[in-house]
């Protein structure tokens, strides 16, 4: 099992996706790591603003904040090692990570030749 650590800036809540201007790269975020934590990873979020002690007590957190500022934020930690920095990865990004396998994305059905109904002309 991976561990996936994320050190976001102060938001209002622990996802960031309250109040009257979400912005729209959150809550897609959340959802990709509710899919890791589905996958059997271990993901732990932590919010400058309610849990500061955990940013204290990462000596790379710390470093980071120390010679970058919050603009180092988010970072995503994975294993010990952060893979991320100042932006939220994709999906892509975190099942590589993670050595998650993604399922292929659907694609919609072709007609054949023979037409849209299975050969017959008058339906479509």
């Amino acid at each position: 099992m991976t561990q996936v650590q994320i050190y976001d800036k102060a938001m209002c809540c622990s996802t960031g996706v309250c109040g009257p201007q979400v912005d729209p790269v959150l809550p897609k975020f959340s959802a990709d790591l509710d899919w890791l934590k589905a996958e059997g990873h271990d993901v732990v979020r932590f919010n400058l603003a309610q849990d500061p002690a955990e940013f204290a007590s990462n000596a790379t957190v710390q470093q980071l904040l120390t010679d970058e500022g919050v603009d180092c934020l988010p970072l995503v930690i994975v294993d010990g090692r952060v893979v991320s920095r100042s932006e939220y990865p994709s999906r892509e990004n975190l099942a590589l990570w993670t050595g998650t396998a993604m399922k292929p994305k659907a694609t919609l059905p072709v007609s054949g030749d023979s037409g849209c109904c299975g050969g017959s002309s008058d339906c479509c």
